[in-house]
């Protein structure tokens, strides 16, 4: 097809739904549910978890606690396969995530902000683990949310000081692992510290990633986790972003003094070598690309996986996936078309206006621009979790023929870019991928359709 020609409406609206059907086939490859059962398994007195075996025999106590948008789905598993053996417990999940339970509490609440709710879910967690014996069995569910669902701020400090600090990080465009360092030294269970609260009990972890690199110290904060950083990197990130003259003086207070030997660092290596947590990752970004690349193949499509290691601004890795659906169509390489190019991480986005939106939606306007006026391209940007920053969406589709529509409609896609408006643009256009809370969360799935007449 030549760059002046364009697809029928047929051939995009089979590729947009092509890409939907894509997205969902990696949707299910990370289910909750599923991944939880295929880690743990019930044999007699025997518990297997991953690579682990725990005998339930000495045990006195199961204990069940967790946080994350997807910790409700992971709850229900372990009921299935714990069933009354299960002896107390309490997960946070956010507003509109939760699920019926039998035997462990469950509590909704805020994120990515976190509420009053989250600080009473922590408050009663740290309880419940801080309450174990030796023969009792601790199991922790983590998943993406969890840091903002487990909101327990260090003595001397206030929700409304983690709110404030929150708010900041994720408006400069830091990524999860600087916004993690912070929160994990403004926390009185994050960083180890639930792990620590835990012992001498033993303790086992099931964990669904969100975190590029899978790195156990940043999910959710690592709750359970060795820490890595120090009260010295905090107040560095805050200096890089500039940030330092915006913090409430109660935070540069706490950090000084951290940073001072003032106060106590989250536990590190050697104080967890005493009481070893188990810890198994359940499902994850590559699980997800997988699934859809299995998918695009039974569609026809050739498939080339780029990475599940994305990261930064997320217009910029826009622009470089539209280069190369641009070279697909120009000289056949690094596939020939169709071809379905994915690839998944967890992009940002420096805020600098006051619309509405988030990275996947400022994802795939970005990439709108880039593809204008090609042949059929169509790209679908979509957060796993179903809500994409603090909108309704999961995320949106872009094609090659986005701007124009949008002139036609009236809208401005640099004013709205601007702005950071991308959810106002995409839904003048019917563009949104609206598909309500998933139940899972392994970060953000990009897909690439790149098709000839």
């Amino acid at each position: 097809m030549n760059a002046d020609t364009h697809p029928t409406p047929t051939l995009l609206s089979r590729m947009r739904a092509d890409a939907e059907a894509i997205f969902r086939a990696g949707l299910r490859a990370v289910d909750p549910l599923a991944a939880v059962h295929r880690a743990c398994r019930l044999e007699q007195t025997l518990l297997h978890i991953g690579p682990e075996t725990i005998d339930l025999t000495p045990v006195d106590r199961i204990l069940v606690v967790g946080a994350g948008k997807a910790t409700a789905a992971m709850a229900q598993a372990i009921e299935e396969i714990l069933s009354d053996r299960i002896s107390d417990g309490l997960i946070s999940v956010k507003y509109g995530h939760a699920r019926p339970l039998q035997h462990i509490r469950i509590l909704e609440a805020g994120h990515p902000l976190p509420d009053d709710n989250g600080l009473a879910a922590a408050r009663a967690t740290l309880a419940l683990v801080t309450a174990a014996r030796r023969q009792d069995l601790v199991i922790v569910l983590l998943s993406g949310g969890g840091s903002a669902l487990l909101p327990l701020p260090a003595p001397g400090l206030s929700l409304d000081d983690k709110q404030q600090v929150t708010d900041l990080l994720l408006a400069c465009g830091a990524d999860i692992f600087e916004i993690n360092a912070v929160r994990k030294h403004l926390s009185a269970v994050k960083g180890g510290r639930l792990a620590q609260a835990a012992a001498p009990a033993i303790t086992a972890t099931l964990i669904l990633s969100d975190v590029v690199g899978d790195n156990l110290d940043v999910i959710a904060s690592g709750p359970t986790v060795p820490d890595r950083t120090t009260f010295q990197d905090c107040i560095d990130i805050f200096e890089r972003y500039h940030l330092n003259d915006k913090l409430p003086r109660s935070v540069q207070a706490h950090l000084q003094a951290g940073a001072a030997g003032e106060k106590l660092e989250p536990p590190k290596a050697t104080s967890h070598a005493r009481h070893p947590v188990h810890h198994v990752i359940v499902g994850n970004n590559r699980l997800a690309l997988e699934a859809a690349e299995k998918e695009a193949r039974a569609r026809g499509y050739r498939c080339l996986i780029l990475s599940a290691q994305i990261d930064g601004e997320a217009r910029i890795v826009a622009r470089v996936h539209a280069a190369i659906a641009r070279e697909v169509l120009a000289s056949g390489r690094p596939i020939t078309a169709p071809a379905c190019i994915l690839s998944g991480g967890e992009t940002t986005v420096t805020v600098r206006g006051n619309g509405r939106g988030g990275r996947n939606q400022e994802f795939a306007l970005a990439a709108a621009t880039a593809i204008d006026g090609n042949a059929a391209i169509l790209m679908l940007c979509a957060g796993t979790d179903g809500t994409d920053g603090p909108t309704d969406a999961a995320g949106a589709f872009a094609d090659h023929t986005t701007v124009a529509r949008s002139r036609q409609a009236g809208l401005d896609v640099r004013k709205h870019l601007a702005s950071n408006d991308a959810y106002s643009f995409f839904d003048a256009l019917g563009d949104l991928l609206t598909t309500g809370p998933t139940g899972t969360n392994v970060m953000d799935l990009n897909i690439v359709l790149v098709c000839e007449e």
